[in-house]
């Protein structure tokens, strides 16, 4: 991984949110949690509800205390995933009133049962998706503007969403699962052009950007940043 790239290609994504008009708000620096970066893994926001989650690699759990003090600094409703569970924010994906949570090795069943238990005290269901194919389930299926989805085949279990009525497009690529929805544009990788060309087809805004180094880290565009 080319480090300086890296930064050049963050800075881009930053550069990218605020032209559409989105405020940032930094977390704290902490170089000693050098995935901090990835701040969707440790902080998801629903409805305004706060959850701290608990990440399943050992080496990022000190990562909440960098950021827990910035969400109380927001003045959210805080709800907190504990031990023994475990959860990734990449795991979680709200579309509709469904929280989908991925089944994957940083998300144990102990963690979804918290966030099953969270997700009902804000009237939604939380339902487990089995991830074979990636790290995070929003490595593989992200949503749509409309509330349709786009995700890379055989990666997920698309049953899950089929059956509760949902529509799945297939991705062009296999970096095309992960996209970010700002209106009616739609954020995604650069080398997803087929990707690109499937959701202009459905009559969205296309706005790629190149983040190949942190791709080589399995980054992707929802990764990087939380909506609140």
């Amino acid at each position: 991984m080319d480090v300086e790239l890296a930064f050049v290609q963050y800075a881009a994504y930053l550069a990218l949110l605020q032209r559409h008009g989105v405020e940032l708000i930094h977390a704290p620096e902490a170089d000693e949690h050098p995935d901090g970066l990835f701040v969707e893994d440790a902080l998801v926001v629903v409805d305004g509800q706060a959850i701290l989650t608990r990440p399943g690699a050992d080496s990022r759990r000190g990562e909440i205390d960098t950021i827990r003090p910035l969400v109380e600094s927001l003045g959210l409703p805080l709800a907190v995933i504990t031990a023994p569970g475990t959860l990734d924010g990449g795991d979680v994906l709200c579309v509709g009133r469904h929280i989908f949570v991925g089944m994957t090795t940083r998300t144990s069943p102990v963690g979804f049962d918290h966030m099953h238990r969270i997700a009902a005290s804000i009237g939604r269901t939380a339902i487990p998706v089995d991830v074979p194919g990636c790290l995070h389930l929003k490595s593989a299926i992200t949503a749509l503007p409309d509330g349709s989805l786009i995700g890379v085949p055989g990666w997920f279990d698309a049953t899950v969403f089929e059956h509760l009525g949902y529509r799945v497009h297939a991705a062009g690529e296999e970096t095309g699962g992960d996209v970010l929805c700002l209106g009616n544009t739609v954020v995604l990788p650069a080398d997803a052009p087929h990707t690109a060309q499937i959701i202009r087809d459905l009559g969205f805004d296309v706005d790629p950007i190149d983040v190949g180094e942190l791709q080589k880290i399995e980054a992707g565009v929802t990764c990087m940043s939380v909506v609140l």
